[in-house]
């Protein structure tokens, strides 16, 4: 199996010069692949070449000192060690005719684009990724993998499914695309038209694991939102009549707008009630209803999945208050989601909306109806969700426990203190 993008090799490099390296690796580890895939045309082998120029800086940082650009390094290092295994494998000059791609100096520039395609490589990955070859479930989970660089455990996290399914998934998946031999582009027409569903999936599962890391000690994890919002808004500009392109966008620009206050100053989670709205980017918030109004205009009066959730987002972007939040309104919404895209957990977030608009007594019923859903079982949120309700309720001893119940499930450290703190704080 495939290292995880964090692990390496034990005991090269320590101290800051390792700690640097495992973090200049997680964050430029989908570019890594990307850039790779161009040459090697198989994102299996990309990942490995990947983990090689990993390898060489654990080898080389500590005594030589980290580089002044060191995602350019590995970026070099892992190009070079393609171009050589290219060489090994094949004759040259037939190979680059073939893959006529931008190489390293000393080697002939690259054909003239399709003025139709995007100069993205992590596009590129994401719609290879996609490939209607896959499964769906595989699909994401590769896409997950090697865009987002996220372990195997952080991706069964985001399925709610257990880690070896979701290894299997990605070992398959690669192998899939490799004998199928698919080709490392951004598709055309009809075909382009056929992924974007599965794309939209993916970078939105992205952009929620860098929006509330499900592992780890920190609770954002910006890099992942950045390269979501961007490929968003790169879509957006490839597919202009698609209304759900816009849908994601504005949605994920809303849920951008908000990050500077979601964490206070030692990192630990703000919940939405207590944030400094004064905080929120008006411009994101600003783009975010621009791209809403597009989707809206496209849809024909029959909202996306990913529409819906914008408008929702919009409902809290538009409240300068928490006090002010239209809630029943966001409730209309999750129920209209819900009969989109039936979800054990687009549900729990609707019994949320009721229990604002209506009150704690009208929305743990809802709650209680899936506390037996296999999904959720080990859900933390739905535990997170309950205890809050029964606390409003009065309920303190009850909600106690469901809050230390939500702390022991989840394996991100900062929401672990939150939920104990609240636990703390309900007593009972």
């Amino acid at each position: 199996m495939t290292p995880q993008p964090t692990a390496g090799p034990r005991g090269a490099g320590t101290g800051e010069t390792a700690r640097t390296i495992d973090t200049v690796f997680r964050l430029e580890f989908p570019r890594l692949v990307a850039g790779v895939a161009r040459i090697v045309r198989d994102v299996g082998i990309a990942e490995e070449l990947a983990q090689d120029a990993l390898v060489a800086a654990l080898e080389r940082w500590p005594a030589d000192g980290v580089p002044d650009n060191p995602g350019a390094w590995l970026m070099t290092t892992a190009r070079r060690r393609a171009v050589d295994l290219i060489r090994r494998r094949e004759t040259y000059a037939r190979k680059l005719a073939e893959i006529g791609r931008d190489l390293p100096a000393g080697v002939p520039p690259e054909e003239p684009a399709d003025p139709d395609a995007i100069d993205d490589d992590l596009l590129r990955l994401v719609f290879t990724a996609c490939h209607p070859v896959l499964s769906a479930p595989a699909r994401t989970a590769l896409t997950l993998r090697l865009l987002g660089g996220l372990t195997t455990a952080e991706i069964a996290r985001a399925f709610l499914v257990p880690e070896p399914t979701v290894a299997q998934r990605i070992v398959r998946a690669k192998r899939t695309l490799a004998t199928r031999n698919v080709a490392f582009e951004v598709p055309h027409g009809p075909d382009r038209e056929a992924r974007l569903g599965s794309v939209l999936d993916v970078i939105y599962l992205i952009f929620n694991e860098g929006y509330a890391a499900t592992a780890g000690d920190d609770w954002l994890r910006p890099a992942l939102c950045e390269d979501a919002l961007r490929l968003a808004r790169v879509l957006s500009g490839l597919m202009p009549k698609e209304p759900e392109v816009h849908g994601m966008a504005a949605l994920l620009e809303f849920q951008s707008a908000r990050a500077a206050a979601r964490t206070g100053p030692d990192g630990e989670p703000v919940l939405l009630k207590d944030q400094n709205r004064a905080r929120w980017n008006r411009l994101l918030i600003a783009r975010g209803v621009t791209a809403l109004g597009r989707a809206e205009a496209l849809s024909g009066g029959a909202p996306g999945p990913y529409a819906l959730q914008a408008a929702i987002a919009a409902c809290h972007a538009h409240a300068h208050r928490y006090e002010e939040t239209d809630w029943a309104r966001i409730a209309t919404l999750y129920g209209l989601l819900a009969a989109r895209t039936p979800s054990p957990v687009v549900e729990l977030n609707r019994a949320v909306a009721v229990s604002m608009a209506e009150g704690p007594a009208a929305a743990l019923p809802l709650v209680d109806a899936l506390t037996d859903v296999a999904a959720l079982r080990d859900y933390h949120l739905l535990p997170s969700v309950r205890g809050d309700l029964l606390a409003r309720l009065g309920r303190t001893r009850e909600a106690r426990a469901e809050f230390a119940r939500a702390a022991s499930l989840t394996r991100n450290e900062q929401e672990r203190r939150l939920l104990l703190r609240r636990a703390e704080e309900t007593g009972g």
